[in-house]
């Protein structure tokens, strides 16, 4: 018989959504209120009647409020760059390497920011967050954009007195974030580092984000993003699951994935079933419950559709007039194995920034690892970002 069997169960039960929700932990996670009771309006319409972001600091801020690094987060990160894992806070830092007193982003000397981003699941408004009504928004929660997430941080840096960052950095969705940081807000912004990134979207990971949404929407345990109310082990973590197998084969690489698991197996397989699973089989399940347990399914959407959205020339004429209005010196990094985030786009977006006259290093890492080497080649990223951080910190 060929009934799946494997992820019916799951000890204990998966959340209904892995959101943070008001009344939990709030571990390191800071709240800033933004709009002043105002609605904030989006880009592509529709406005969100309160929003809260999240945020974490590190360091101090000096007293001429202008040794501040923003960080931005990828596609399921967090506000919680650097740290221990504890209550409300599931997981570790996820640039922990980078992030600290001695780290290339020295905590000694700079004050380092990071914020979830809006439609996000760990402390900012999102999908899970209770809209005015009380209920959480689910299936009402808008489209949002790169542009509007840069918004409500610019927000957040108002709030903390921070008027110019040293330098905005980020990987993947976060080099989306600190791109749209230089062209939005040219006089705020000392320094760019995109890492894995591009200036918008291509095809190819336009395609591959919709089969992920695609695997969460046929989880007949979505119930259309309205799934709160489900008890634990109800909600669309099937769906979930599914999307991140799919997104890890492409974050990493064939030689990444040869070297750990070949052809090992869990299960022998001299009379197998037909679920009997090899090692990354085994891998990719645990990679799919591990982020189900602290994701939201509809936080996964917005956001995934956010980076499909993202093209620095919308409105503006084109990439090229986009990424002219970027000024400030620039750091651009490629991985030479990234399947999601091609080296030839960040070629390009390092072309098209030197052609509108902004200073531009561009540095490849090499590495086995693929798109995840932003997150894994700290010995080879760590003395890039310091270098170019302290050239910026000097001219401040």
């Amino acid at each position: 018989m060929m009934s799946m069997q494997r992820s019916e169960s799951f000890d204990p039960p998966i959340p209904a959504s892995g959101a943070w929700r008001p009344g939990d932990p709030p571990a390191e996670r800071r709240f800033a209120h933004i709009g002043n009771g105002r609605p904030f309006a989006l880009e592509f319409g529709g406005q969100l009647d309160a929003v809260t972001i999240a945020y974490e600091t590190w360091g101090e801020l000096d007293v001429t409020a202008s040794n501040a690094v923003l960080v931005c987060h990828a596609l399921t990160g967090d506000a919680h760059a650097a740290g221990e894992s504890g209550p409300g806070q599931p997981t570790e830092g996820w640039w922990d390497d980078l992030i600290g007193p001695g780290r290339p982003l020295d905590t000694n000397r700079y004050f380092v920011v990071c914020m979830n981003v809006l439609g996000g699941c760990q402390g900012s408004t999102g999908p899970a967050s209770p809209a005015v009504d009380g209920r959480p928004w689910g299936s009402r929660f808008p489209v949002v954009s790169i542009r509007d997430v840069v918004r409500s941080q610019a927000m957040v840096a108002d709030q903390l007195g921070v008027w110019r960052w040293t330098a905005v950095v980020g990987g993947s969705m976060g080099g989306m974030q600190a791109l749209e940081w230089a062209a939005m807000f040219p006089d705020r912004v000392a320094g760019l580092v995109s890492i894995a990134s591009a200036a918008e979207a291509a095809p190819m990971q336009i395609g591959w984000s919709e089969t992920g949404r695609l695997a969460i929407a046929q989880d007949p345990r979505w119930r259309g993003g309205d799934f709160y109310d489900a008890a634990d082990g109800d909600g669309p973590h099937d769906g979930l699951m599914l999307a991140r197998r799919i997104a890890h084969l492409h974050y990493r690489t064939d030689v990444s994935l040869e070297q750990r698991f070949g052809r090992a197996t869990v299960e022998p397989l001299d009379k197998p079933d037909h679920w009997d699973r090899f090692q990354v089989e085994s891998y990719l399940d645990y990679q799919g419950q591990k982020l189900a347990r602290r994701f939201d399914a509809n936080s996964y959407l917005v956001l995934n559709k956010m980076m499909d959205l993202h093209d620095v020339g919308r409105g503006r004429g084109g990439l090229a007039n986009g990424l002219a209005r970027v000024s400030c010196p620039s750091l651009v990094v490629s991985i030479d194995s990234d399947l999601t985030y091609p080296p030839r786009q960040q070629a390009q977006l390092a072309e098209l920034l030197a052609s509108g006259g902004a200073p531009v290093t561009f540095e490849t890492l090499e590495s086995d690892h693929g798109h995840d080497g932003f997150l894994l080649e700290y010995d080879q990223l760590g003395p890039i970002v310091d270098t170019f951080v302290a050239e910026r910190d000097k001219h401040r």
